[in-house]
């Protein structure tokens, strides 16, 4: 039997158990975008910000997250994936003991803006490590589906986390969970994880890094803004002005002599049409996310623990998406139409979400869950597809550019489908309401309580079900642009094989990407 001296070296148990490690700040990145959830009323009563200040307790860390993505990719390329990951892990460590015993409010947002940072390091680093340790491309597939898992479950297990913590502990507990993890991924990081650099950089292009921050900024915060007050001058402006700066930025990514995105990375097969396709999945995924929390809650009268708990069960059977799609790629099935069917079946939760009415909770589960686990299942592939075609050089580079297009789908998908849903609402509740009632369902439930007798059950009544008008109208539009995702995916894809060549993306000279 004869071995191919060209064939891509297999991992053994030792990248088994660096990925492992490596699971660990990833699990804690994505909790902590949703750590501070029950949280919230213990902070007030102990810090007393002012509105504004608990706004941007909740978004600085995802905006500095997002803004520094690309950027700390580049300079993971340069300084090291193993460095930058060890420097992130100690300084996200350190932002969280800060976080932990601040005793003010600015304070507390200062630390979640470096622990902003902090994740902004490690996230890029992660993928880039996987990519590094697993070049045979069947367990690159295996340990991105690991990857993709341990990074959507996250997300749900952060808000979950916090309630079981805040109700025996007090609110700093949510952070210093962090403190383990990072000691023992500073401890056993430098002994298991390989170092990786690329080895002809380039001058670094520091013009790029407010460049890239001034483009994404604006356009997170306009929509994000947008989702929870409505479409306002100044929200436009801010995305318009965020579209300029980027416009700007392609420009200088394709002019400088040593750009922070190489446009040659868009050469690489697939890697394009995978960061279009990423962001398409998380604009599905975030934008139902805006209905189905506040529709457990404010609907159906759940507890917000309770509402928490329920949103677990969505969970499990995204642990079958990945592996799945990994297995029928293995077997030789087209990526194309493993993620056109991913796209697809999530598509079809939209369709479950559209027939929900005001008592479906076991419907908008069972429509959560289905639309997860085809997210996860394209996603997966998605991931796999541009890492594969992405040279080792520029790993962290092609992590931080889909990750950040990850931030814009999600914040689109909210706005959105979250404007959608927000104009259905304001038709469908009678003309007769009091005008705050007109604006969001909350307002509503809050008037009707302290409505006399029968009048405040109506209003109630009403406004649940002009919610759950506007849910089903923002599903429908969601059916759709998923089911164009799948057959964007299917025609752009088309020629992408099952396992694709990391090795010819291997051979592209550094200097070239």
């Amino acid at each position: 039997m004869t071995t191919n001296p060209n064939a891509p070296a297999r991992a053994g148990r030792r990248e088994w158990t660096a990925l492992g490690v490596l699971m660990l700040p990833l699990l804690l990145v994505s909790m902590d975008v949703s750590v501070l959830y029950f949280a919230v009323p213990q902070i007030s009563a102990d810090l007393e910000p002012t509105g504004t200040q608990q706004l941007w307790i909740f978004d600085i860390y995802a905006f500095v997250l997002a803004g520094l993505l690309m950027t700390m990719g580049a300079v993971g390329d340069r300084i090291g994936r193993r460095t930058l990951l060890l420097i992130g892990a100690a300084a996200f460590g350190a932002a969280s003991l800060a976080a932990a015993y601040a005793d003010s409010a600015e304070a507390l947002i200062a630390a979640r803006a470096v622990l902003g940072i902090g994740g902004a390091t490690l996230m890029p680093s992660t993928l880039a490590l996987v990519r590094t340790m697993f070049t045979d491309p069947a367990q690159r597939a295996k340990a991105i589906a690991l990857w993709s898992g341990v990074m959507t479950g996250g997300v749900a297990l952060g808000s979950v986390m916090s309630g079981v913590l805040v109700e025996y502990f007090w609110w700093g507990s949510v952070f210093l969970v962090n403190l383990p993890a990072m000691a023992l991924l500073l401890v056993l990081g430098p002994i298991l994880l390989p170092e990786s650099r690329n080895p002809a950089p380039g001058r670094f292009d520091r013009l790029s890094v407010p460049l890239s921050m001034a483009a994404v900024l604006p356009v997170i915060y306009g929509l994000k803004e947008i989702t929870s007050d409505g479409w306002n001058v100044r929200y436009v402006v801010s995305i318009t002005v965020g579209l300029l700066f980027a416009v700007l930025f392609v420009h200088r990514q394709r002019t400088s002599a040593s750009p922070m995105i190489p446009p040659a990375l868009f050469r690489g097969r697939g890697f394009g049409p995978a960061v279009v396709l990423n962001l398409l999945a998380l604009f599905g995924m975030m934008g139902s996310a805006f209905f189905t929390t506040q529709y457990i809650q404010s609907v159906l009268g759940k507890s917000a623990m309770e509402a928490a708990l329920w949103g677990l069960l969505p969970s499990v059977p995204i642990g079958m998406a990945a592996p799945l799609a990994a297995w029928l790629v293995q077997k030789g099935v087209a990526r194309a139409t493993v993620v056109a069917a991913g796209f697809t079946i999530s598509a079809s939760g939209y369709v479950l979400l559209a027939v929900a009415g005001t008592e479906s909770m076991w419907l908008v589960l069972a429509a959560c869950g289905v639309l997860a686990f085809g997210v996860v299942m394209a996603t997966t592939q998605i991931m796999d597809l541009a890492m594969g075609a992405t040279p080792v050089d520029r790993a962290a580079t092609a992590s931080s550019l889909m990750e950040t297009g990850a931030e814009f789908g999600g914040a689109l998908g909210m706005a959105v489908l979250g404007s959608i849903g927000t104009a259905v609402y304001r038709r469908e509740i009678p003309a007769s309401a009091p005008a705050p009632a007109h604006e969001t369902l909350g307002a509503a439930l809050a008037l009707a309580e302290q409505l006399p007798g029968r009048a405040g059950d109506v209003l109630a009544a009403a406004a649940r079900e002009a919610f759950t008008s506007g849910m089903r109208g923002a599903a429908l539009a969601g059916a759709v642009t998923l089911l164009g995702a799948a057959v964007l995916a299917a025609v752009l894809l088309r020629r992408v094989p099952a396992h694709d060549n990391a090795g010819r993306a291997d051979q592209l000279s550094p200097s070239g990407v």
